[in-house]
């Protein structure tokens, strides 16, 4: 069992599994890991809470009334949510790996599986795709995306307009990437916008968050800092 830093947001997690044994022990497992968890019962109330609510990580059954979890995820990422998902299936072939692969699964665990290769395969999910998490940090601080607010161990909040809090996540989401102008411009502003943009917005989050919070590269560009 982890024991989660109790400054640090619980990870959100959407379990989609009808067999109700299963789903009962892994809300457990998954509660006691640190995960707050949603539970669908079948792929069409999966489907109403993937596209409704955010989450750090889908883990879903192939096999679902309604809606099957290969269909479901094609769902999903046909209307744009790209969170990392895992797949439970009792099907082993190759056949079924790769079709679950290709409907938008980053992983697939076979049933009967090991309670901590799951976990610890969730745990690659997330670190492999920060983007896509509910919260993300920076340095002491985390970005509530959902709020569009910046908030401290101390409980001060700092709100965000939405260019500046889509700045700031994808600084936060790569920190070790070095961004030149032109990247940030492409990547958060319309391109036919000035560079100077990104100048603009850098400074409005300075001013909000401190100097730190962002690092001037000199002849490259920007990159989130540790503030």
């Amino acid at each position: 069992m982890s024991d989660p830093d109790p400054d640090r947001p619980a990870p959100a997690l959407l379990l989609v599994e009808d067999d109700r044994e299963l789903s009962g022990m892994l809300v457990e497992l998954l509660t006691d890991e640190g995960y707050r968890v949603d539970r669908a019962r079948d792929g069409q109330q999966g489907l109403h809470l993937g596209l409704t609510r955010r989450y750090d990580v889908i883990v879903l059954d192939r096999g679902l009334p309604a809606i099957d979890g290969v269909e479901l995820l094609r769902r999903l990422r046909g209307r744009g949510v790209a969170t990392a998902a895992l797949l439970l299936t009792a099907r082993g072939a190759v056949a079924d790996r790769v079709e679950g692969l290709d409907a938008g699964a980053e992983d697939y665990l076979v049933k009967p599986f090991d309670l901590e290769e799951l976990l610890a395969r969730l745990r690659a999910l997330r670190r492999r795709h920060p983007e896509h998490a509910h919260r993300v940090a920076i340095g002491s601080r985390w970005l509530d995306l959902d709020a569009r607010q910046v908030c401290d161990p101390d409980g001060r909040v700092v709100t965000l307009s939405e260019r500046e809090c889509a700045l700031l996540r994808t600084l936060a989401t790569r920190s070790r990437q070095v961004f030149n102008r032109d990247d940030l411009r492409s990547l958060v502003f319309d391109a036919a916008e000035s560079p100077g943009v990104v100048d603009t917005y850098v400074h409005y989050l300075r001013r909000k968050l401190g100097r730190d919070v962002i690092r001037t590269i000199h002849g490259r560009g920007y990159q989130i800092g540790s503030a």
